[in-house]
């Protein structure tokens, strides 16, 4: 639906598809995420909260597009070659929770100054 007369057929079709995908988004990061689960009332906290879940959804998709390979669907749906978020995340829990994980993320001995996990606070603050 449209109210934008001059447009054809397909070109609304692939308007739509657009917007779907950044319903999908929304949805992403409200129930993947969390962000529908805060329990924060202060506006800036809920603006920090929402960033947050923005941020951990970036990065969750940055790490699918570095993967080597396509990881599998746990919900196979026909039609749908590609895999979706909670596929990803999946993926990141069990890098976390491998024996190996602190051969590759090792743990600091001493808490640095300038962490990284400071350095995202202090950007999203």
């Amino acid at each position: 639906m449209t109210t934008d007369m001059t447009l054809s057929v397909e070109q609304i079709i692939e308007y739509y598809g657009a917007r779907w995908k950044i319903e999908a988004g929304f949805k992403e990061i409200k129930q993947e995420i969390g962000s529908s689960q805060s329990q924060v009332r202060n506006a800036d906290s809920v603006i920090n909260h929402l960033n947050f879940c923005m941020m951990a959804t970036t990065l969750t998709w940055i790490y699918a597009d570095r993967l080597a390979n396509v990881p599998d669907r746990r919900h196979k749906i026909r039609g749908r070659a590609g895999f979706a978020f909670s596929d990803v995340r999946r993926i990141i829990a069990e890098a976390a929770l491998s024996p190996d994980f602190h051969r590759v993320c090792p743990a600091p001995a001493k808490t640095p100054q300038k962490s990284f996990v400071k350095t995202l606070l202090r950007m999203v603050a």
